[in-house]
């Protein structure tokens, strides 16, 4: 059966049906981990040998079945970033990979600083060594599981300039002297405990370097690429959940002598955005190979892109069709201000196209990526 053959959710025989709709991803991540559905969504339960993505897909189907825009974020973006950044670790690095794949710990993925934002290379979060000895200085901005973590996967710089080579992840227990946590001035986002992360002077042992000195970006950009899938996946899972929802009020909303869905425009500009909706799965489905497997990152940003505007299109027609009922807390049009970050995180839609033109480019006339 493909990974993305068209299925109900279900939460049928597991924890995740007993937690209130409001539950924050922190409570998801512990009843997933005693489930074993986190070391589950790895090939052979290694976050080394990449993701398997009929797994995860099933995971995030669920989860965004049931759960926030914030609670499923929360979820997604260790599994899809910091549990791989860790695999390999040892020493606190590997007890925390630990802690994190049997829900007993959540960590926090701190790579965009105060003011730099996306553009890693310009980040001012320092980290210096003496030593045995490592100490952090600096500022993150919305971090997803901030509030809620066990410890942060920081990303700093060890020498000045923006060459690949001058960034390191550090591993910083959130009880650590010297952290600050601010929950984020958003209304949106409930329970993905997102906020800001101050360092200032935190004091770690050299065994809190994650992957080795100089190796922060190259390590970040061998796994941008599931991350991107993850989004996709999510995107897939989001599409579904919208429109057949969509449908159902359209089919009980009284007009005239029927309902909404007997109108033929209606039915019609509904048919448009699950055809949308469907070309981006097919896309999600031929690519993921190459993004699990090869971590090919021409097509990770092909997905990138999709999963954006694939969800902006139908969150958008899906809120026209619903009218003011689209206003409802955990309706469509809440949604469409949430769904902004699938082309805003981990690489604005422009950025991502910008890969693929390139890669198009150095593929010679006529080629594609």
């Amino acid at each position: 059966m493909s990974a993305f053959a068209v299925r109900e959710p279900t939460t049928a025989g597991s924890r995740l049906g007993t937690l209130p709709a409001d539950a924050s991803g922190a409570d998801l991540w512990r009843v997933l981990g005693t489930e074993n559905r986190l070391a589950g969504v790895y090939r052979d339960n290694d976050p080394r040998r990449g993701v398997d993505a009929a797994a995860l897909g099933a995971l995030l189907t669920d989860v965004d079945h049931r759960f926030g825009v914030g609670s499923t974020l929360a979820v997604t973006v260790p599994l899809a970033t910091c549990l791989p950044l860790l695999a390999g670790g040892t020493g606190p690095v590997a007890r925390t990979l630990g802690d994190s794949l049997d829900g007993r710990t959540v960590v926090a993925l701190a790579a965009t600083d105060e003011d730099s934002g996306c553009d890693l290379a310009a980040l001012d979060t320092r980290v210096s060594f003496d030593g045995d000895h490592i100490r952090l200085d600096g500022t993150k901005r919305w971090i997803t599981n901030a509030t809620t973590c066990g410890a942060a996967l920081v990303l700093a710089r060890h020498r000045p300039g923006p060459h690949f080579t001058n960034f390191t992840w550090v591993l910083v227990p959130a009880g650590t002297p010297g952290v600050r946590v601010r929950p984020a001035e958003t209304e949106l986002f409930d329970g993905s405990g997102t906020g800001h992360l101050t360092f200032d002077g935190v004091r770690l042992t050299r065994d809190h370097v994650v992957g080795g000195t100089g190796r922060g970006l190259s390590a970040f950009a061998a796994h941008i690429a599931t991350e991107r899938l993850a989004g996709a996946l999510w995107a897939v899972a989001l599409c579904d959940r919208v429109l057949r929802d969509t449908a159902r009020y359209l089919g009980k909303r009284r007009h005239g002598s029927g309902v909404l869905w007997e109108r033929e425009e209606i039915r019609r500009r509904w048919a448009g955005a699950l055809l949308r909706s469907r070309q981006h799965r097919a896309l999600t489905e031929s690519l993921t190979e190459a993004v699990a497997a090869r971590r090919d990152t021409a097509a990770a940003a092909l997905l990138k892109a999709s999963a954006a505007e694939t969800v902006e299109h139908v969150l958008d027609v899906c809120a026209h069709l619903q009218g003011a009922h689209g206003f409802r807390t955990g309706g469509p049009q809440h949604l469409r201000a949430q769904a902004a970050l699938f082309g805003i995180g981990g690489g604005t839609t422009e950025v991502v196209l910008g890969i693929v033109a390139g890669t198009a480019a150095e593929s010679g006339p006529g080629e594609l990526p």
